[in-house]
């Protein structure tokens, strides 16, 4: 199991996680918590559902107006303030479009979510954008963060 691995990989290193995620509704931390140790590695967790909330994290309301909530703007601000917030090496800032249209936020493609990894020792983000199958959102959420969890394997290990 990918999680597993980034667990152990995270407690190898002694390097720590924390997210903030939107449509993704917490399945990213979910995944983690899931694994055996994962409590020495992860941090915090957020599920910041509306615009409202994301501002309270601290992502800048600007970036939400220009940009869009979903945007690469968006997430990357969400990974950066989670990573600065919880003190962790790592930030995951996931959002986007599962399946819907929101008449609330026009702005953004639809049925596309946009994650980012903050690394905070290189201050470097590492965006995926990814294109919801035809199924329904558990499968979404399922498929996003097995993506996110493979790239962020990746990164750990560079």
């Amino acid at each position: 199991m990918i999680a597993e691995e980034v667990v152990k990989k995270l407690i190898e290193k002694g390097e720590t996680i924390s997210s903030m995620e939107s449509c993704t509704g917490g399945h990213f931390a979910d995944a983690l918590t899931n694994v055996e140790g994962a409590s020495s590695v992860i941090e915090f967790a957020a599920v910041t559902y509306s615009n409202k909330y994301k501002v309270i994290m601290r992502v800048d309301k600007e970036i939400i107006e220009k940009y869009g909530v979903y945007s690469f703007a968006t997430s990357r601000a969400m990974a950066k303030q989670i990573t600065y917030f919880a003190e962790s090496t790592y930030g995951i800032g996931i959002t986007g479009k599962i399946n819907k249209v929101d008449e609330n936020n026009l702005m953004g493609e639809d049925n596309v979510v946009y994650a980012t990894i903050y690394n905070s020792k290189t201050h470097e983000y590492r965006d995926l954008k990814m294109k919801c199958p035809d199924k329904s959102r558990k499968v979404c959420k399922e498929l996003l963060v097995n993506r996110i969890l493979k790239r962020l394997l990746e990164i750990i290990g560079d």
